[in-house]
């Protein structure tokens, strides 16, 4: 794991500041790439045993790859197929504890073993997903799904336009 000077001992330490960051990021740009790229690395830098994180944003009927931080992934999901496409078919958030126990897991990168996905939905409109992957089977908990939902949140703020 590369080190930073961001994060402290404390995961909610972590998880606040990492949304402090997002907000800050996203406080003066008006470009939807150019805040999703940094929300995704604020991810990569600020939360520890991932190898991936980034976004799926919809495209027709399909999510189509955006911006990320890890190893390439897929190009395209169909809506209802893999737990990215199920999350965002169904609008709800998917926490999954081990990727190889869900039926149709679409698997883009072999070393994840966990995964949380969180749609992004604006009035009341799909417009991508918040997908996270890690190594470590059950790596995300309630806690990673309460402050991935307000990073979510605070990216509603940013033209979905």
């Amino acid at each position: 794991m590369a080190e930073n000077n961001f994060k402290s001992e404390n995961v909610i330490d972590n998880y606040d500041t990492m949304l402090l960051m997002l907000k800050g990021q996203i406080s003066d740009e008006e470009n939807l790439i150019a805040n999703l790229s940094n929300a995704s690395a604020i991810i990569k830098a600020m939360v520890d045993d991932i190898n991936w994180a980034g976004f799926y944003l919809t495209y027709r009927d399909e999510l189509v790859l955006g911006p990320f931080q890890g190893r390439p992934a897929c190009n395209r999901i169909k809506l209802g197929k893999g737990v990215c496409g199920t999350a965002a078919e169904s609008k709800k958030v998917m926490r999954i504890e081990n990727v190889h126990d869900f039926e149709g897991h679409i698997a883009c990168d072999s070393a994840s073993n966990s995964e949380i996905v969180v749609p992004i939905i604006v009035n009341g409109n799909l417009k991508g997903v918040l997908d996270i992957d890690s190594p470590t089977v059950g790596r995300f908990k309630e806690l990673e799904e309460e402050y991935f939902r307000k990073f979510v949140d605070i990216l509603l703020q940013c033209n979905w336009e």
